[in-house]
């Protein structure tokens, strides 16, 4: 098994089921974002949390196990997604991202947030003029080694 193909078989048994990835990462005890990563082959799980969500989802053993395996992250062969959704944190990066870096360095100093010690949540905020995703990302900051 792969992880196309896991993924596939674990987005079949989430459609057949009718639950969400909030329910999902609930089986497992971890947050829904990092969960649904596990699930789109970008994270692992320790065999334990594998179990959980295979049991859950009454997956396959082949998939259990595929869900322990270090993935090769990124590994999309387009630079930048066409996906209307993707494409806007890009976006956010473009317009923001110089801005970004110049607040966080002037805060903590020559460094960068860790993608690795790191979180990430979304939430809905209701708004009378159109509801609001709130994503909140929470990453370490590791400052740059002088030597």
């Amino acid at each position: 098994m792969n992880t196309i193909e896991m993924t596939e078989a674990i987005i079949s048994a989430k459609q057949a089921k009718g639950v969400t990835y909030g329910e999902i990462a609930n089986a497992a005890g971890l947050s829904d974002v990092f969960t649904t990563s596990v699930l789109l082959g970008q994270n692992s799980l320790s065999p334990e949390d594998a179990q959980k969500i295979g049991a859950f989802l009454d997956l396959d053993d082949a998939v259990v196990k595929q869900m322990t395996i270090y993935p090769m992250k990124a590994m999309d062969t387009d630079l930048v997604s066409k996906d209307p959704l993707i494409y806007r944190f890009y976006e956010i990066a473009y317009v923001y991202g110089g801005a970004l870096k110049e607040v966080i360095q002037e805060k903590f100093g020559d460094g960068i947030m860790s993608a690795i010690d790191f979180t990430c949540e979304v939430e809905k905020e209701e708004d009378p003029k159109g509801d609001r995703v709130v994503v909140t990302m929470n990453g370490k900051f590791l400052p740059y080694k002088k030597w």
